[in-house]
């Protein structure tokens, strides 16, 4: 008895090591399917395996000398850089961003954020990132907590610019960047030509009243150059005009909107008729596109210098006998395309549309592909060909007839030289991109591949406006175009 129940325990023995052994043997075989696709090897598994393991060690290594090279990098980028975990607990940062944020010096163990940063900006940064899965970035202003109560007075204020990324495991990780000086620099600019504008209106004024006064007491052989001297000062007018009302603009640009419902139909007819004089010394005619009759929220005074402008400058730059189109819809909620408006179908406008649309369509020579990136910077004016050939074609609606006397050159008045034919002050543009900002608005330049002009399209959110406007601009009937 005892005989065979020693060799029944050495066969199941047996079969149990052989089993044991076939399944390290498939383990090994999967390991090395992971580790690397290999052919056919005259080394025994044992030493494939060691093979692979020592490659696994060396790139492992080399996997943290490039972790540590890149977080040397970070340690003295110029930017700040600090990494949280799932539960938005501090890993680590830099030096700059310690800087700062006023972080203390690290501790062994991770901290929640807002216990050392109080700025909820940044806190919902993360949580965009963290939900969006995908870079996102976002502005704030900073305001440094003192531990000393003392010091509140002299706690900087810093303008941030964030830039989420978001990493493995929920972590995100986020750069700073520090753009106080930037703002100090702009807001000393502003500050610079503000001033400087101020000083020079009261000198341009004088000269203006001089002129004016001689220009009645010279012989006409000299009145032409009293007439250019006034031409010129009304332009320098213009320009210190426009630099006071970008500067006004630029620091009330959140603050002092005033929404009130409007007529923006009338409104337009309005600015229409108010440069009628120029249009008609073209002989152009407006195209509007639209509903006949349409109130909305907005601050009137900022939108009229806004439809004044984006005019102004299709009127300067169209040839004569031609067209400009105004064209007003609305955008649908949902991603619907957007549609327009006629006279029968204002009756039916809905809460439920985004943004307003307002398109101003031209037939000039358009703007140089080169330049619609900055076309709305103060101070940029684009390729002098194109205010020679609006030049061109008004000079040629002025020139005589065949066998005709020859007579003066013509004179340009006062309306026109202050505008984009004797190069402009390159403000116009950018004025109207401050007020579409204050309303929270967007706007865009490009050329119309009809007509090939300049295409303006403005976009301001539409809330529909319920109450009349205090002053009706409608007038009978709707946007008649000036007759030559």
């Amino acid at each position: 008895m005892v005989i065979p129940a020693f060799l029944f325990g050495l066969t199941i023995g047996l079969l149990l090591l052989v089993w044991q052994r076939q399944r390290q043997d498939a383990r090994l075989k999967q390991i090395l399917g992971k580790l690397a696709s290999r052919t056919q090897s005259p080394f025994p598994l044992a030493s494939q395996v060691s093979i692979a393991v020592a490659q696994q060690r060396r790139e492992q290594q080399d996997m943290l000398q490039e972790l540590t090279l890149l977080r040397q990098i970070l340690q003295a980028a110029p930017v700040g850089y600090l990494q949280v975990d799932d539960e938005n607990r501090l890993l680590w940062c830099n030096p700059q961003a310690r800087q700062i944020l006023g972080i203390p010096d690290a501790e062994s163990k991770p901290r929640l954020l807002l216990e050392l940063v109080r700025s909820y900006e940044l806190d919902a940064l993360i949580e965009q990132t963290r939900d969006a899965e995908q870079p996102c970035q976002s502005s704030w202003t900073f305001y440094p907590m003192s531990a000393d109560p003392t010091h509140l007075s002299q706690q900087s204020v810093l303008t941030l610019q964030g830039y989420g990324l978001p990493l493995p495991n929920h972590e995100v990780g986020i750069f700073l960047e520090n753009r106080q000086e930037i703002v100090a620099l702009m807001q000393q600019r502003d500050r610079w030509t503000s001033d400087l504008a101020h000083e020079l209106k009261t000198p341009l004024t004088s000269i203006r009243l001089v002129a004016e006064t001689l220009q009645t007491r010279l012989d006409p052989s000299l009145r032409s150059w009293v007439d250019r001297l006034i031409n010129e000062t009304l332009r320098l007018s213009t320009l210190v005009q426009d630099l006071l009302d970008l500067s006004q603009i630029q620091r009330g640009t959140l603050r002092n909107v005033q929404l009130r419902p409007i007529e923006l139909v009338g409104l337009i007819q309005a600015v229409w008729h108010s440069l009628e004089p120029l249009a008609r010394r073209k002989n152009l005619q407006l195209d509007y596109c639209g509903p006949s009759h349409l109130i909305m929220q907005a601050d009137e005074p900022r939108l009229h210098r806004l439809l004044i402008n984006l005019l102004d400058n299709s009127i300067k730059y169209s040839p004569a006998e031609q067209t400009i189109r105004v064209k007003v819809s609305l955008e649908l909620a949902a991603d619907l395309p957007s549609s327009n408006l006629s006279s029968d179908l204002s009756s039916n406008l809905s809460s439920e549309a985004d943004w307003l649309c307002l398109e101003i369509i031209d037939q000039g020579p358009g703007f140089p592909e080169k330049a619609l990136p900055y076309v709305f910077e103060r101070f940029y004016r684009a390729d002098p060909s194109r205010a020679r050939l609006a030049l061109e074609a008004l000079n040629h609606r002025s020139s005589p007839e065949p066998n005709s006397p020859v007579p003066d050159p013509p004179t340009i008045n006062s309306s026109i030289s202050d505008g984009h034919i004797q190069g402009g002050s390159g403000l116009g543009l950018s004025i109207v991109r401050q007020i579409v900002e204050a309303h929270h608005g967007t706007i865009s330049a490009s050329n119309h591949p009809e007509t090939g002009g300049a295409w303006l399209q403005v976009r301001l959110p539409w809330q529909l406006a319920t109450e009349p406007p205090l002053e009706s601009r409608r007038l009978d009937p709707p946007l008649s175009p000036p007759q030559p």
